[in-house]
């Protein structure tokens, strides 16, 4: 399966996210500091840092909410992020999962799903319509990707803490976004559902592009098994590589990892 949206962002040179040169200042504070990242096509990434390394400041930028000072955010080769609100941005085909779940707890998991269904731009119903077989099946099939499928009508309040997580990651999953952002989605999970969400993560590789922010190291080295991982520190990238290259940069060991 190609990646969601594909076909609307041209992205031919194998680039689905680019940030070049992007600096963001918060009162004097350099929140980003010419930070130039770039996400290929149906890639996950890991990106790790301390805290304040301008992790969360990125996540802004990318979704519209902070607006960068200077430097170039696009999205494929049509879309520049810096001129789009967080609306225009989510239409075109980018989710965010913040680290805190927000589900709807009164309703049932699988009317989550629905709500978020009908916030897709594509779904042309009106709230109150019944859901057709090719959106109950769209559900269906969410509802197996995120283990929820034997859940489907319990409140969404009752589940787990990291069966919300599950749910919120269904949530976005639902509209077929090109790009998902993850902030901490393991934080606060016990390990048995840190491993099935790395399991969830690793079968969504290639099908979507992922960009996971991630205190968890071991959770980091799971999922980055096939990929890069990229550390910020001080607003800027201070290493990229495999998780065992970072893992040995002193720099990184320095500013972050200890030893």
């Amino acid at each position: 399966m190609r990646p969601a949206h594909d076909d609307a962002l041209d992205t031919s040179h194998g680039a689905i996210l680019y940030l070049e040169d992007v600096s963001v200042s918060f009162d004097g504070f350099r929140a980003l500091n010419r930070l130039t990242l770039d996400i290929s096509v149906g890639e996950l990434r890991c990106i790790i840092g301390p805290n304040g390394a301008g992790k969360t400041t990125m996540m802004d930028v990318i979704t519209g909410k902070t607006r960068p000072g200077s430097g170039r955010v696009w999205f494929g080769q049509r879309h520049d992020l810096s001129l789009l609100s967080e609306h225009e941005i989510a239409r075109a085909g980018i989710g965010r999962k913040f680290q805190r779940p927000t589900v709807f707890e009164s309703h049932t998991v699988f009317e989550n799903l629905e709500l978020s269904l009908r916030m897709d731009k594509r779904v042309r119903a009106s709230l109150f319509a019944r859901l057709d077989g090719e959106q109950r099946d769209r559900i269906g099939a969410v509802l197996r990707q995120i283990r929820l499928e034997d859940h489907a009508w319990r409140a969404a309040g009752l589940l787990s803490h990291g069966q919300k997580q599950w749910l919120e990651i269904g949530m976005l999953l639902i509209q077929e976004p090109a790009l998902i952002l993850l902030d901490e989605p393991v934080a606060g999970m016990s390990d048995a559902e840190t491993a099935r969400t790395a399991e969830l993560l690793d079968e969504l590789r290639g099908r979507h592009s992922i960009v996971v922010v991630e205190h968890d190291m071991g959770f980091v080295a799971e999922i980055a098994r096939q990929g890069k991982v990229t550390v910020l520190h001080e607003g800027a990238v201070l290493a990229e590589g495999r998780m065992d290259e970072v893992q040995a940069d002193e720099r990184v060991i320095e500013v972050y990892l200890g030893r």
